[in-house]
């Protein structure tokens, strides 16, 4: 397991993008302090410049926490909406405050439980985030691509896995992203790149 982008090079993009908002600021504090996997500011940042670009009128989170990728989605978001969809109502509780105390809350769909299954019920979804085990991720997109949008855009975290997509491992897990990483670059139904930023971020654009 290894840094995908130098250290160095990370202080240095994280000391240019300052954040003020105090709610992003505590839910960074809060993934940091109780060591809960967020995607964290420069890939929120990401998010937030791809939604602008892309102007979707519906964003489907799988995976959502306590809410700060959503909240970046949300932020970025014009006239459509973001639904989140988590396995913990204690985390979706939390995301709901901050959305609210926001006044993100009318941009937004709370639901509990499988995510795929939550998201099946949504058509022409224009932007579609994968965050969840990421065993799931191949049954995720194979289930949810009749439900895209034209020229839909698929956004997947942690698809360089720490490194371990490169190396000689195969657990459960790293295999999951391989075969995900691999059925879309392959896919030409799809346009797909990873970004090499912080655990590697897949966009793949439906052409």
């Amino acid at each position: 397991m290894f840094a995908i982008t130098n250290p160095k090079i990370e202080r240095y993009m994280m000391k240019l993008s300052v954040e003020k908002d105090p709610l992003l600021l505590d839910m960074e504090r809060m993934g940091h302090t109780q060591d809960f996997p967020i995607v964290d500011r420069l890939v929120g940042r990401l998010l937030y410049l791809l939604t602008r670009l892309k102007d979707p009128k519906l964003v489907v989170e799988l995976g959502s926490g306590f809410g700060y990728s959503a909240y970046w989605f949300a932020k970025a978001l014009n006239r459509g909406k973001i639904i989140l969809a988590e396995y913990d109502q204690k985390n979706i509780d939390h995301a709901k405050k901050t959305f609210r105390q926001a006044g993100l809350a009318r941009k937004a769909e709370f639901h509990v439980g499988d995510a795929v299954g939550i998201a099946k019920n949504y058509k022409d979804i224009d932007i579609l985030f994968i965050d969840i085990d990421k065993h799931q991720y191949l049954r995720a997109v194979r289930t949810l691509l009749p439900n895209l949008n034209r020229n839909a855009v698929i956004i997947a975290d942690n698809t360089l896995w720490y490194g371990r997509v490169a190396g000689k491992r195969r657990d459960r897990e790293t295999r999951g992203i391989q075969a995900f990483n691999e059925y879309l670059f392959r896919n030409t139904d799809f346009f797909t790149t990873i970004v090499p930023l912080r655990d590697g971020v897949l966009l793949a654009y439906k052409v």
